[in-house]
């Protein structure tokens, strides 16, 4: 049987627990590598054969680290760090000379890093402005100002230059306390908040063995940031005699900006967002509660329900206050669709 390591080409890195080390391999491995390598990537990796462990060949990314083992991986070649416009369709709200507004659809990655180097948002900005995104916040990140997660639709701005880059920077930083921009997202959620309308003041940082995942933290932890979230319920779906509900639509507005900060908040309070697999798989079988063409459009639906339906900031041109609304898109419309005609 051949060697996959011998077969393998990359730079080969030597990882060595120490007496601290715990957890999966997959876990500990991807604490150790840093930001360019997802958990996804690094299991990745295991699983082509890419680990050994004194010299045998180490596929599970479940076996449990143990102090002292040494681990060699075969990282991949450096990837090209410039970013290549591609031809991919944009759903234009607004552009000039300064700014470009966009609907970002499901799926569509904001800006290239490991294991998604093409097909980014970022390759389709590219494309479409040209060398106006040059130099602009980063080789990587050109105009991007704010992100949204991969599965997550709505209203994004980019900058064009480095003056409405800066400006809009500087927006986003003061979370709308002294400056016009707000951001609302609209989100169907299982159950129904106590109260129609709340605050969540809950700080996050990453999870503990998985640096993808964020969680809720002491506010005296040392990585732990300021988040805040209102919300407020807006349809409550499939209400049981009892005044609960099995999901609502619920709008989100947002204080702070932290990473996954609407899918932790809402599952922090019991709520977590249809679809969401990462903070909200345990809820998955509620869908049984459901009539049958109800539970199969939910069992469908393959993503964190959450659209960025509003975005208001001011021009860094004009002054001028920019107020953007996107309706929910097709599959959130017909999830709710679904949900309405179980309660019926």
């Amino acid at each position: 049987m051949s060697d996959p390591f011998k077969q393998a080409s990359g730079i080969r890195k030597v990882l060595t627990a120490d007496e601290n080390a715990e957890g999966r391999l997959d876990a500990w491995m991807t604490g150790q590598l840093g930001e360019e390598f997802s958990r996804s990537r690094v299991k990745a990796l295991i699983k082509e054969g890419q680990v050994s462990v004194a010299g045998k060949v180490m596929a599970d990314p479940q076996k449990k680290v143990r102090p002292g083992d040494t681990f060699e991986i075969v990282l991949p070649e450096p990837q090209d760090p410039t970013p290549q416009g591609e031809d991919i369709a944009l759903d234009i709200l607004f552009e000039d000379d300064d700014i470009i507004v966009i609907s970002k659809p499901a799926g569509l990655v904001v800006h290239p890093a490991a294991g998604n180097w093409t097909g980014t948002l970022v390759n389709a900005l590219i494309y479409h402005c040209g060398d106006s995104l040059s130099g602009i916040g980063g080789v990587r990140r050109p105009g991007i100002v704010h992100r949204l997660d991969k599965d997550t639709t709505g209203v994004m701005v980019v900058a064009k230059n480095d003056i409405s880059h800066r400006h809009l920077s500087l927006q986003f930083a003061d979370h709308g306390r002294t400056m016009p921009l707000q951001r609302a997202y609209q989100a169907i959620v299982w159950g129904r908040p106590r109260s129609l309308n709340g605050t969540i003041n809950a700080p996050l940082g990453r999870a503990v063995g998985d640096r993808t995942r964020r969680a809720v933290k002491r506010p005296e932890t040392q990585d732990a940031d300021e988040a805040i979230t209102h919300y407020e319920v807006l349809e409550r779906f499939h209400e049981n005699p009892d005044a609960t509900s099995l999901a609502s639509l619920v709008e989100c507005h947002l204080e702070t900006g932290r990473t996954h900060q609407i899918r932790v908040h809402m599952a922090h309070i019991g709520h977590p967002l249809l679809g969401d697999t990462v903070y909200g798989a345990g809820f998955k079988t509620k869908a049984n509660l459901l009539p049958d063409t109800a539970r199969k459009t939910v069992n469908a639906f393959a993503r964190q329900a959450l659209h960025a339906y509003m975005l208001q900031f001011e021009h860094p041109r004009t002054g001028e206050v920019m107020h953007f609304e996107v309706p929910l898109p097709q599959d959130m419309e017909e999830l709710a669709t679904a949900l309405r005609a179980s309660s019926e």
